[in-house]
């Protein structure tokens, strides 16, 4: 028992601290539709890391690789600020899987003429939740504190604009300005957490939890509860499982997030149906 403590402690507690910011962020981006855009801007930030590689032989976790990525993550972020105010045509989630599109294969093509470009893209996917260290957790929590502070002072812009967008619009609140921001500090977060956990993971953490709060409260309070609680189940199932039947880390906690969503979909399904409405069915059968 204490060999799977010592093994599984770290990631688990890493899984916590990146699964909470995350699901947070979640409640945002479902709430705005934008629904693949961690995976859009973990794109771009692999495209500014690649691209430190190549013009100024950035080594692997440098100052300057972070530099780059963040550079591009911004320039992200304001292009799709900008967009979502005057472009009426397309949806922003279209413009989204486009510039997606097209990062990637600008990451692709960068692979290909980088030396050791493919350990990138595998380390970028999968991450190393098993490896993860002190430092890590120690970086990304003083990181995830400060971002958590920024949505905090900033609640009432992001909170308004993510609610009605063509109400803030209206009212003349610099949406560019608040949406820029937002996904600035949204890809801060997506940058460190893939480092540790890999793109598939990060969106199963942004997305998962968030969609099982929906089903159940708007409060803050509430959501923040339960998903501390799916992300406590889902990570000490998914490492446990892991370890003891041989698995990469990663997967797994996804696996049975997805496991909860769907028995408290279910659940949800069952209790909303009204003691009238089953008489109904009950009746025309």
């Amino acid at each position: 028992m204490s060999d799977v403590i010592q093994m599984l402690a770290l990631p688990f507690l890493a899984s916590i601290i990146l699964g909470t910011i995350l699901g947070y962020l979640g409640t945002h981006v479902l709430r705005r539709e934008v629904i693949f855009i961690d995976i859009s801007l973990a794109q771009f930030a692999a495209v500014g890391s690649l691209a430190a590689h190549l013009a100024f032989e950035a080594h692997e976790g440098s100052l300057l690789e972070y530099t780059c990525a963040f550079a591009f993550i911004c320039a992200a972020a304001l292009f799709y600020a900008w967009t979502r105010k005057k472009i009426y045509q397309i949806s922003l989630e279209v413009i989204i899987g486009v510039s997606y599109a097209i990062a990637f294969a600008a990451a692709l093509f960068m692979v290909g003429i980088s030396a050791g470009g493919h350990v990138h893209v595998q380390e970028m996917l999968a991450g190393g939740l098993l490896w993860v260290t002190y430092t890590d957790i120690i970086l990304c929590s003083a990181f995830f504190v400060l971002i958590g502070l920024c949505f905090f002072i900033f609640r009432r812009p992001f909170n308004h604009i993510s609610n009605n967008y063509d109400q803030a619009l209206s009212e003349k609140v610099n949406v560019v300005w608040w949406d820029f921001l937002f996904y600035a500090l949204m890809g801060i977060v997506i940058t460190l957490s893939v480092r540790v956990a890999g793109v598939i993971m990060v969106f199963a953490y942004l997305i998962i939890p968030a969609t099982i709060t929906s089903l159940f409260t708007l409060r803050f309070a509430w959501q923040f509860t339960i998903i501390i609680t799916v992300l406590t189940i889902s990570s000490l199932a998914g490492l446990l499982f892991a370890y003891y039947l041989g698995f990469s880390l990663g997967p797994p906690i996804g696996m049975f997030m997805g496991v909860i969503l769907i028995i408290v979909a279910v659940v949800r399904r069952l209790l909303s149906r009204t003691p009238a409405q089953s008489k109904t069915v009950i009746t025309q059968n």
